[in-house]
């Protein structure tokens, strides 16, 4: 990795996100892009003071969704961090993976208003182009003159971690020397939001809005949808060592699992997250002991938090207790399908920094969830290598296993 770029609720760019995640800083609060009175769920974490000119001229941003607005912009960001003023000089040997679970929600939601107010006539020119899933990473790959490798997968909340997993082997198995992979989303839109309040799986406490994205805690009743991106640079070696790159870690292993159980839920013998661990150590060539800090999915819903605290018990044993485990979410909320990337830039930053963020907002312990999560402001651990977990609706499971540049481990 030499790259990341990311747009959140809690900072937008890699300094300011990661100076929040560290103080605690909670992006949560009372939805205000809709009116929310009537939905039994009014809290989100929004990415406010978003300014797409920054990275976007106007002409092009009015044919972007806005997840896909967010994708360029976290592209930029990541580009810039890696240290690229300018386009890569062979963009055939430069590919983007980059995905969304919702696509184009804001373009779907304004379209279908339109159309019944005027009719066909009435839909934008670009309504289909905004609206489609890939439109973020091609977008990015045209911005960026990436001619190598595109894609963009949407496998719900594991999506983000999809991307660089399929970015990393792209990479190992020598079809691009560089790879932009991470995901987007935007959907804190009515029909959306009103979608996820219809399956009762985001909290309800909104009497105590700062305080819903819990974690591991014992009264968590359900997640805050957020939104964002996040995207990463991924280099071969030798493509990073010609340039005089600085390299904030290494990737080394990924695992990718399916429960081929529910639509929904979880497993509830948790095999898929046990396996796309398992899988991902293995990869990497890393014994369990290796492993120094675990970035969780970390939902805050019931089944969620519990089933990832048993698989990582079933993973690493007596050891698990002693893994210092952080879940973001409990400051960003669930960005859905950028989930994944963000997180796995929070986790790179934890082994690139040697410090580990907090999980806010964690007051009673739970005795389904008995492992050692980071609550009482960030912690310096200096792990050899980490964990970054992303499990999705579907049944989907991702692992992303990082380990210092130049460790054996």
């Amino acid at each position: 990795m030499t790259g990341l770029g990311v747009v959140t609720p809690i900072g937008i760019g890699l300094p300011d996100f990661w100076a929040g995640l560290l103080a605690g800083r909670n992006g949560v609060s009372k939805l205000t892009a809709f009116d929310v009175s009537a939905y039994p769920t009014t809290m989100a974490a929004q990415v406010r003071d978003f300014d797409s000119g920054r990275w976007i001229d106007p002409k092009s941003a009015a044919r972007m969704d806005r997840f896909s607005r967010f994708a360029v912009a976290a592209s930029a960001l990541a580009m810039a961090d890696a240290g690229f003023a300018e386009n890569p000089s062979d963009g055939e040997r430069a590919g983007v993976i980059i995905g969304s679970g919702i696509g184009g929600s804001e373009t779907i939601e304004s379209g279908h208003a339109r159309i019944a107010e005027k009719g066909p006539r009435g839909l934008d020119p670009f309504f289909v182009s905004k609206l489609l899933v890939n439109m973020a990473a091609c977008m990015v790959s045209i911005r960026f003159g990436l001619k190598g490798p595109l894609s963009a997968p949407s496998v719900a909340c594991s999506t983000g971690a999809n991307s660089i997993g399929d970015a990393f082997r792209i990479i190992q198995r020598g079809d691009a020397d560089l790879m932009l992979a991470g995901g987007s989303e935007a959907c804190l839109t009515p029909m959306a939001f009103g979608g996820f309040c219809a399956n009762r799986s985001m909290s309800r406490r909104n009497d105590r809005v700062e305080n819903a994205s819990r974690p591991f805690d014992k009264g968590r009743d359900g997640f805050v949808m957020g939104e964002g991106a996040g995207v990463a640079v991924l280099e071969s070696l030798e493509h990073a060592h010609a340039r005089g790159a600085r390299i904030y870690a290494e990737m080394a292993g990924y695992g990718n699992t399916a429960d081929a159980f529910h639509f929904t839920a979880p497993d509830p013998g948790a095999s898929g997250m046990i396996r796309a661990m398992r899988n991902a150590l293995a990869d990497a060539g890393l014994p369990p002991e290796a492993i120094g800090h675990i970035n969780a999915h970390g939902t805050s819903t019931v089944l969620n938090d519990k089933l990832e605290s048993a698989a990582i018990q079933a993973v690493f044993g007596p050891r698990a207790g002693t893994i210092k485990i952080s879940a973001i979410k409990s400051m960003i909320g669930h960005l859905l399908a950028a989930a994944g990337a963000v997180e796995f830039a929070a986790a790179v930053m934890s082994l690139h920094t040697g410090t580990v963020p907090p999980t806010i907002n964690y007051e009673e312990p739970d005795p389904d969830c008995p492992l050692d999560y980071v609550t009482g402001g960030a912690e310096t651990v200096g792990p050899k290598a980490v964990l970054s977990n992303s499990f999705g609706f579907g049944g989907g499971n991702v692992c992303l296993a990082v380990k210092k540049y130049g460790d054996s481990a």
